[in-house]
């Protein structure tokens, strides 16, 4: 999407009625050049403008674009001055790749990014995130942190509980976390966290941490997703501003990334055990090719999962295992 197209959908995201002709006024271009940049527009999942003879163009439904100051009129001046950019895109590859092209901000600061639409946004082990332009939540945050890169181990669990917390102020409740990045509601998928880490044995290191947070999927988006799944939108009644609840999102992150160098795991650890949902469970651990099968009984001081098999104890970090609940 160029700005130009995203100029003309600026126009169109209240939702109301717009003649090609008062919308080549606005934009200085003519009639032929408004359709084709409709025709751009309707390519991109999520976006779907349809034209009435006598009305004109008119979005199915009303947008609400991101806006900058908007999100930063939630982060706390203490936190902002932290934060050196906040880039706020209409389309990008990944967020997280959007960071990880940029040299890592200075030591105990950071770098943001949120995006209205992923054309390859990810989660763990390389699945697809489902995306659809102005529906949901794509957030990164790069950090800098003054730790050795072993430390960050546990980062993912740290954000899981910030993210949590967030979600039950607007109301949600039922929330669960799945070792080592899922937010869960009642057993479905709602937020995923993925961190990307970098740096040197003995510190500095650097992290870009992701967050994927489904605000409104159709039936039809649902089909591409390979879990159970639910949005924030059947979840409340009263959906929040979408710019409020980034800027809270992010203001949480920042001050989990503050924490974090300074507490380490530690200052989330008691409040990770509140929400594990598989906590004294029997599970499975499955990796590449083996799997392993015990009862999960919890994590250690690195954000590690504990699993007990017969009389021994093995203890396993996030890698590339993913968690299942077995009979």
């Amino acid at each position: 999407m160029t700005l130009d197209d995203y100029d003309l959908l600026k126009i169109l995201a209240d939702g109301a009625s717009h003649s090609g002709e008062r919308l080549a006024e606005q934009l200085n271009i003519t009639r032929a050049a408004i359709w084709k940049r409709i025709h751009k527009l309707n390519q991109i999942p999520g976006i779907d403008i349809c034209s009435s003879p006598g009305k004109g163009y008119q979005l199915q439904q009303r947008l609400e674009l991101l806006d900058p100051d908007a999100i930063q009129q939630m982060i706390p001046v203490e936190h902002r001055q932290c934060l050196r950019d906040l880039d706020v895109l209409s389309v990008v590859s990944s967020t997280n790749d959007f960071l990880l092209d940029f040299p890592a901000p200075e030591t105990h600061q950071g770098r943001a990014c949120t995006a209205e639409y992923q054309t390859s946004g990810r989660g763990r082990r390389g699945r697809q995130w489902v995306s659809r332009f102005g529906k949901n939540i794509y957030l990164s945050l790069a950090w800098n942190f003054d730790l050795p890169l072993g430390s960050l181990a546990g980062l993912s669990i740290a954000v899981g509980v910030s993210v949590v917390k967030i979600l039950s102020r607007y109301g949600v409740t039922a929330l669960g976390l799945k070792w080592p990045n899922d937010i869960h509601v009642e057993g479905k998928k709602i937020a995923g966290i993925l961190v990307e880490a970098k740096g040197e044995m003995d510190g500095p290191s650097h992290a870009v941490i992701g967050v994927g947070l489904n605000l409104d999927l159709s039936a039809d988006d649902g089909k591409q997703i390979d879990q159970p799944w639910v949005d924030l939108a059947s979840c409340i009644s009263d959906m929040p501003n979408r710019n409020e609840l980034i800027g809270a999102l992010l203001n949480a992150l920042i001050d989990a990334c503050i924490k974090y160098q300074h507490g380490g795991l530690n200052a989330f650890l008691s409040e990770w055990e509140q929400y594990d949902i598989y906590k004294g469970q029997a599970v499975e651990l499955v990796m590449a090719d083996q799997s392993q099968k015990g009862i999960y009984l919890g994590l250690n001081e690195q954000g590690a999962l504990i699993l007990q098999q017969e009389k021994r104890k093995s203890v396993w970090f996030s890698g590339e295992v993913s968690l299942r609940a077995t009979d």
